[in-house]
């Protein structure tokens, strides 16, 4: 009989253990969701990585405003023929690329390499095509798709997913990166975790940087043996060691000469050569990740889903125009005001949103859910900001107008207008309004009927100044 008591206490400290150990492990996460905000602060990004071929800039995932949203923000500046090293994230992110041009890699694991690189004759005749020289004598090669970039671009990149970003143009390439650390797909805690497999931060910076949270942007060959590692690999272990290296270099490194890819436009003119080729891609994948629209344009007016000749334009990027989004839970949505025009006054009612300044300037107000403006500054390029949901937020551009970009934290956002067509307002009876507010019944109509032949933007008002102001 003792002995069955005490195997019970044992089972019990062991159910009790593993139960506190899982409490911890989702405590943090939980405590991220308690979003209680005195004041939403714009913010620059908090730390500044020098390397060797470019800029890494990172905003602190720890504030308060970002452990609300469970969000986080990176922003690469990449020079000339520069290279970001390839690398991958434990959480989902949407690319926004400010600024050049360049090739962006993605590579999922188990795709096959569909892209092949030319023979030495035929890459000097698509190099006289392209006005470009790629060296000739080189082996050929496979490899999966590269993409070309540019500026207004967006990027939809898996958790775990390995990218790379080459700047082929002649000047700065800039991309702003949103992570949705609370994401699902990430299990670990709410973290920017960068795991690179090539280069890093050298170890004596990573000593300096100890007690960081951003400290494990480092080479994940590090870990391993290297005798280990080439057997793995079946290499010599010269070779393992150069795969390991941590260079001074850092994280963006220059390329010693300049390189070129087959992109999607040249492999169709390849193509249109030659048939069986084709038809040999076709035929042989199949409609999954591997072929996944993973990019869209948010620059492209045509394709604008709100738009006001007087207020400026809005492009929304959801599930319906990349169906990749629907597995992520993420969005987008890229505005563009003109002079002294106005946003809407509303709230989100499915998502956290963390706001980037593109160009411009403007009046930033919000409110939190109990009445309190938590938010009024005027805002400017460079600038970042969260708005938790449900908090009614209000935007008036400046002089020169105001552009942004938006990522949000679902993958079909809704917003409630609080003015204008949509209004709550023209939803409610008169009298309805009437005692609510203490008015009289003309007061009540106006207040149905302001606003009525306009959505989200509003045009400046009578009194002042507007110049258009269209990119």
């Amino acid at each position: 009989m003792a002995t069955r008591v005490v195997l019970a206490i044992l089972l019990c400290l062991v159910a009790c253990g593993s139960s506190s150990q899982l409490h911890e492990r989702h405590s943090f996460r939980e405590e991220a969701q308690q979003c209680r905000l005195d004041r939403i602060r714009s913010m620059p990004p908090s730390r500044r990585i020098e390397s060797e071929g470019g800029i890494t800039e990172l905003w602190d995932e720890a504030e308060e405003d970002f452990q609300c949203a469970g969000v986080a923000a990176v922003r690469n500046i990449i020079r000339p023929n520069c290279l970001s090293l390839p690398k991958f994230h434990s959480s989902p992110m949407l690319i926004y690329i400010e600024q050049g041009e360049g090739f962006l890699g993605l590579n999922y694991p188990g795709c096959a390499e569909t892209y092949e690189a030319q023979s030495a004759q035929s890459s000097r005749r698509s190099s006289r095509r392209m006005g470009r020289r790629i060296g000739a004598g080189k082996e050929d090669d496979q490899h999966q798709k590269v993409r070309r970039v540019r500026r207004g671009d967006m990027i939809v990149v898996p958790a775990g997913t390995v990218q790379w970003c080459h700047n082929d143009g002649g000047q700065d390439l800039i991309a702003i990166a949103f992570l949705d650390l609370n994401n699902e797909d990430n299990q670990l805690d709410l973290r920017i975790r960068g795991s690179f497999l090539a280069g890093g931060i050298p170890r004596e910076e990573r000593r300096e940087l100890r007690g960081s949270k951003n400290n494990d942007l480092v080479n994940i060959f590090s870990g391993f043996d290297q005798e280990f590692l080439a057997q793995a690999y079946n290499v010599p272990t010269d070779l393992v060691r150069k795969m390991q290296e941590e260079r001074s270099s850092g994280l963006i490194v220059k390329c010693d000469e300049q390189m070129s890819f087959l992109t999607p436009e040249e492999e169709e003119e390849e193509l249109s050569e030659s048939p069986s080729r084709r038809e040999e891609i076709s035929n042989g994948l199949e409609e999954t990740i591997c072929t996944a629209r993973v990019q869209h344009n948010m620059n492209t007016q045509r394709e604008a889903d709100v738009y006001s000749r007087e207020a400026g334009r809005v492009n929304i990027l959801n599930q319906l125009k990349l169906p990749i989004l629907r597995f992520m839970g993420m969005s987008a949505e890229k505005g563009h005001l003109f002079s002294n025009a106005q946003y809407n006054l509303h709230w989100s009612m499915t998502d956290h949103r963390l706001v980037y300044v593109v160009d411009g300037e403007a009046n930033f107000q919000i409110s939190d859910d109990y009445g309190n403006q938590v938010f009024n500054e005027r805002v400017s390029r460079g600038n970042m900001f969260v708005i938790p949901q449900f908090y009614p937020a209000l935007v008036q551009a400046g002089q020169e107008g105001f552009e942004w970009i938006t990522f949000k934290t679902s993958n079909q956002p809704m917003k409630s207008p609080i003015a204008g067509y949509t209004s709550f307002f023209r939803a409610l009876p008169l009298q309805l309004l009437e005692q609510s507010f203490q008015i009289t019944t003309a007061e009540a109509q106006q207040l149905k009927q302001t606003r009525r032949q306009h959505t989200f933007l509003f045009p400046p008002s009578s009194g002042s100044s507007s110049r258009r102001h269209r990119s």
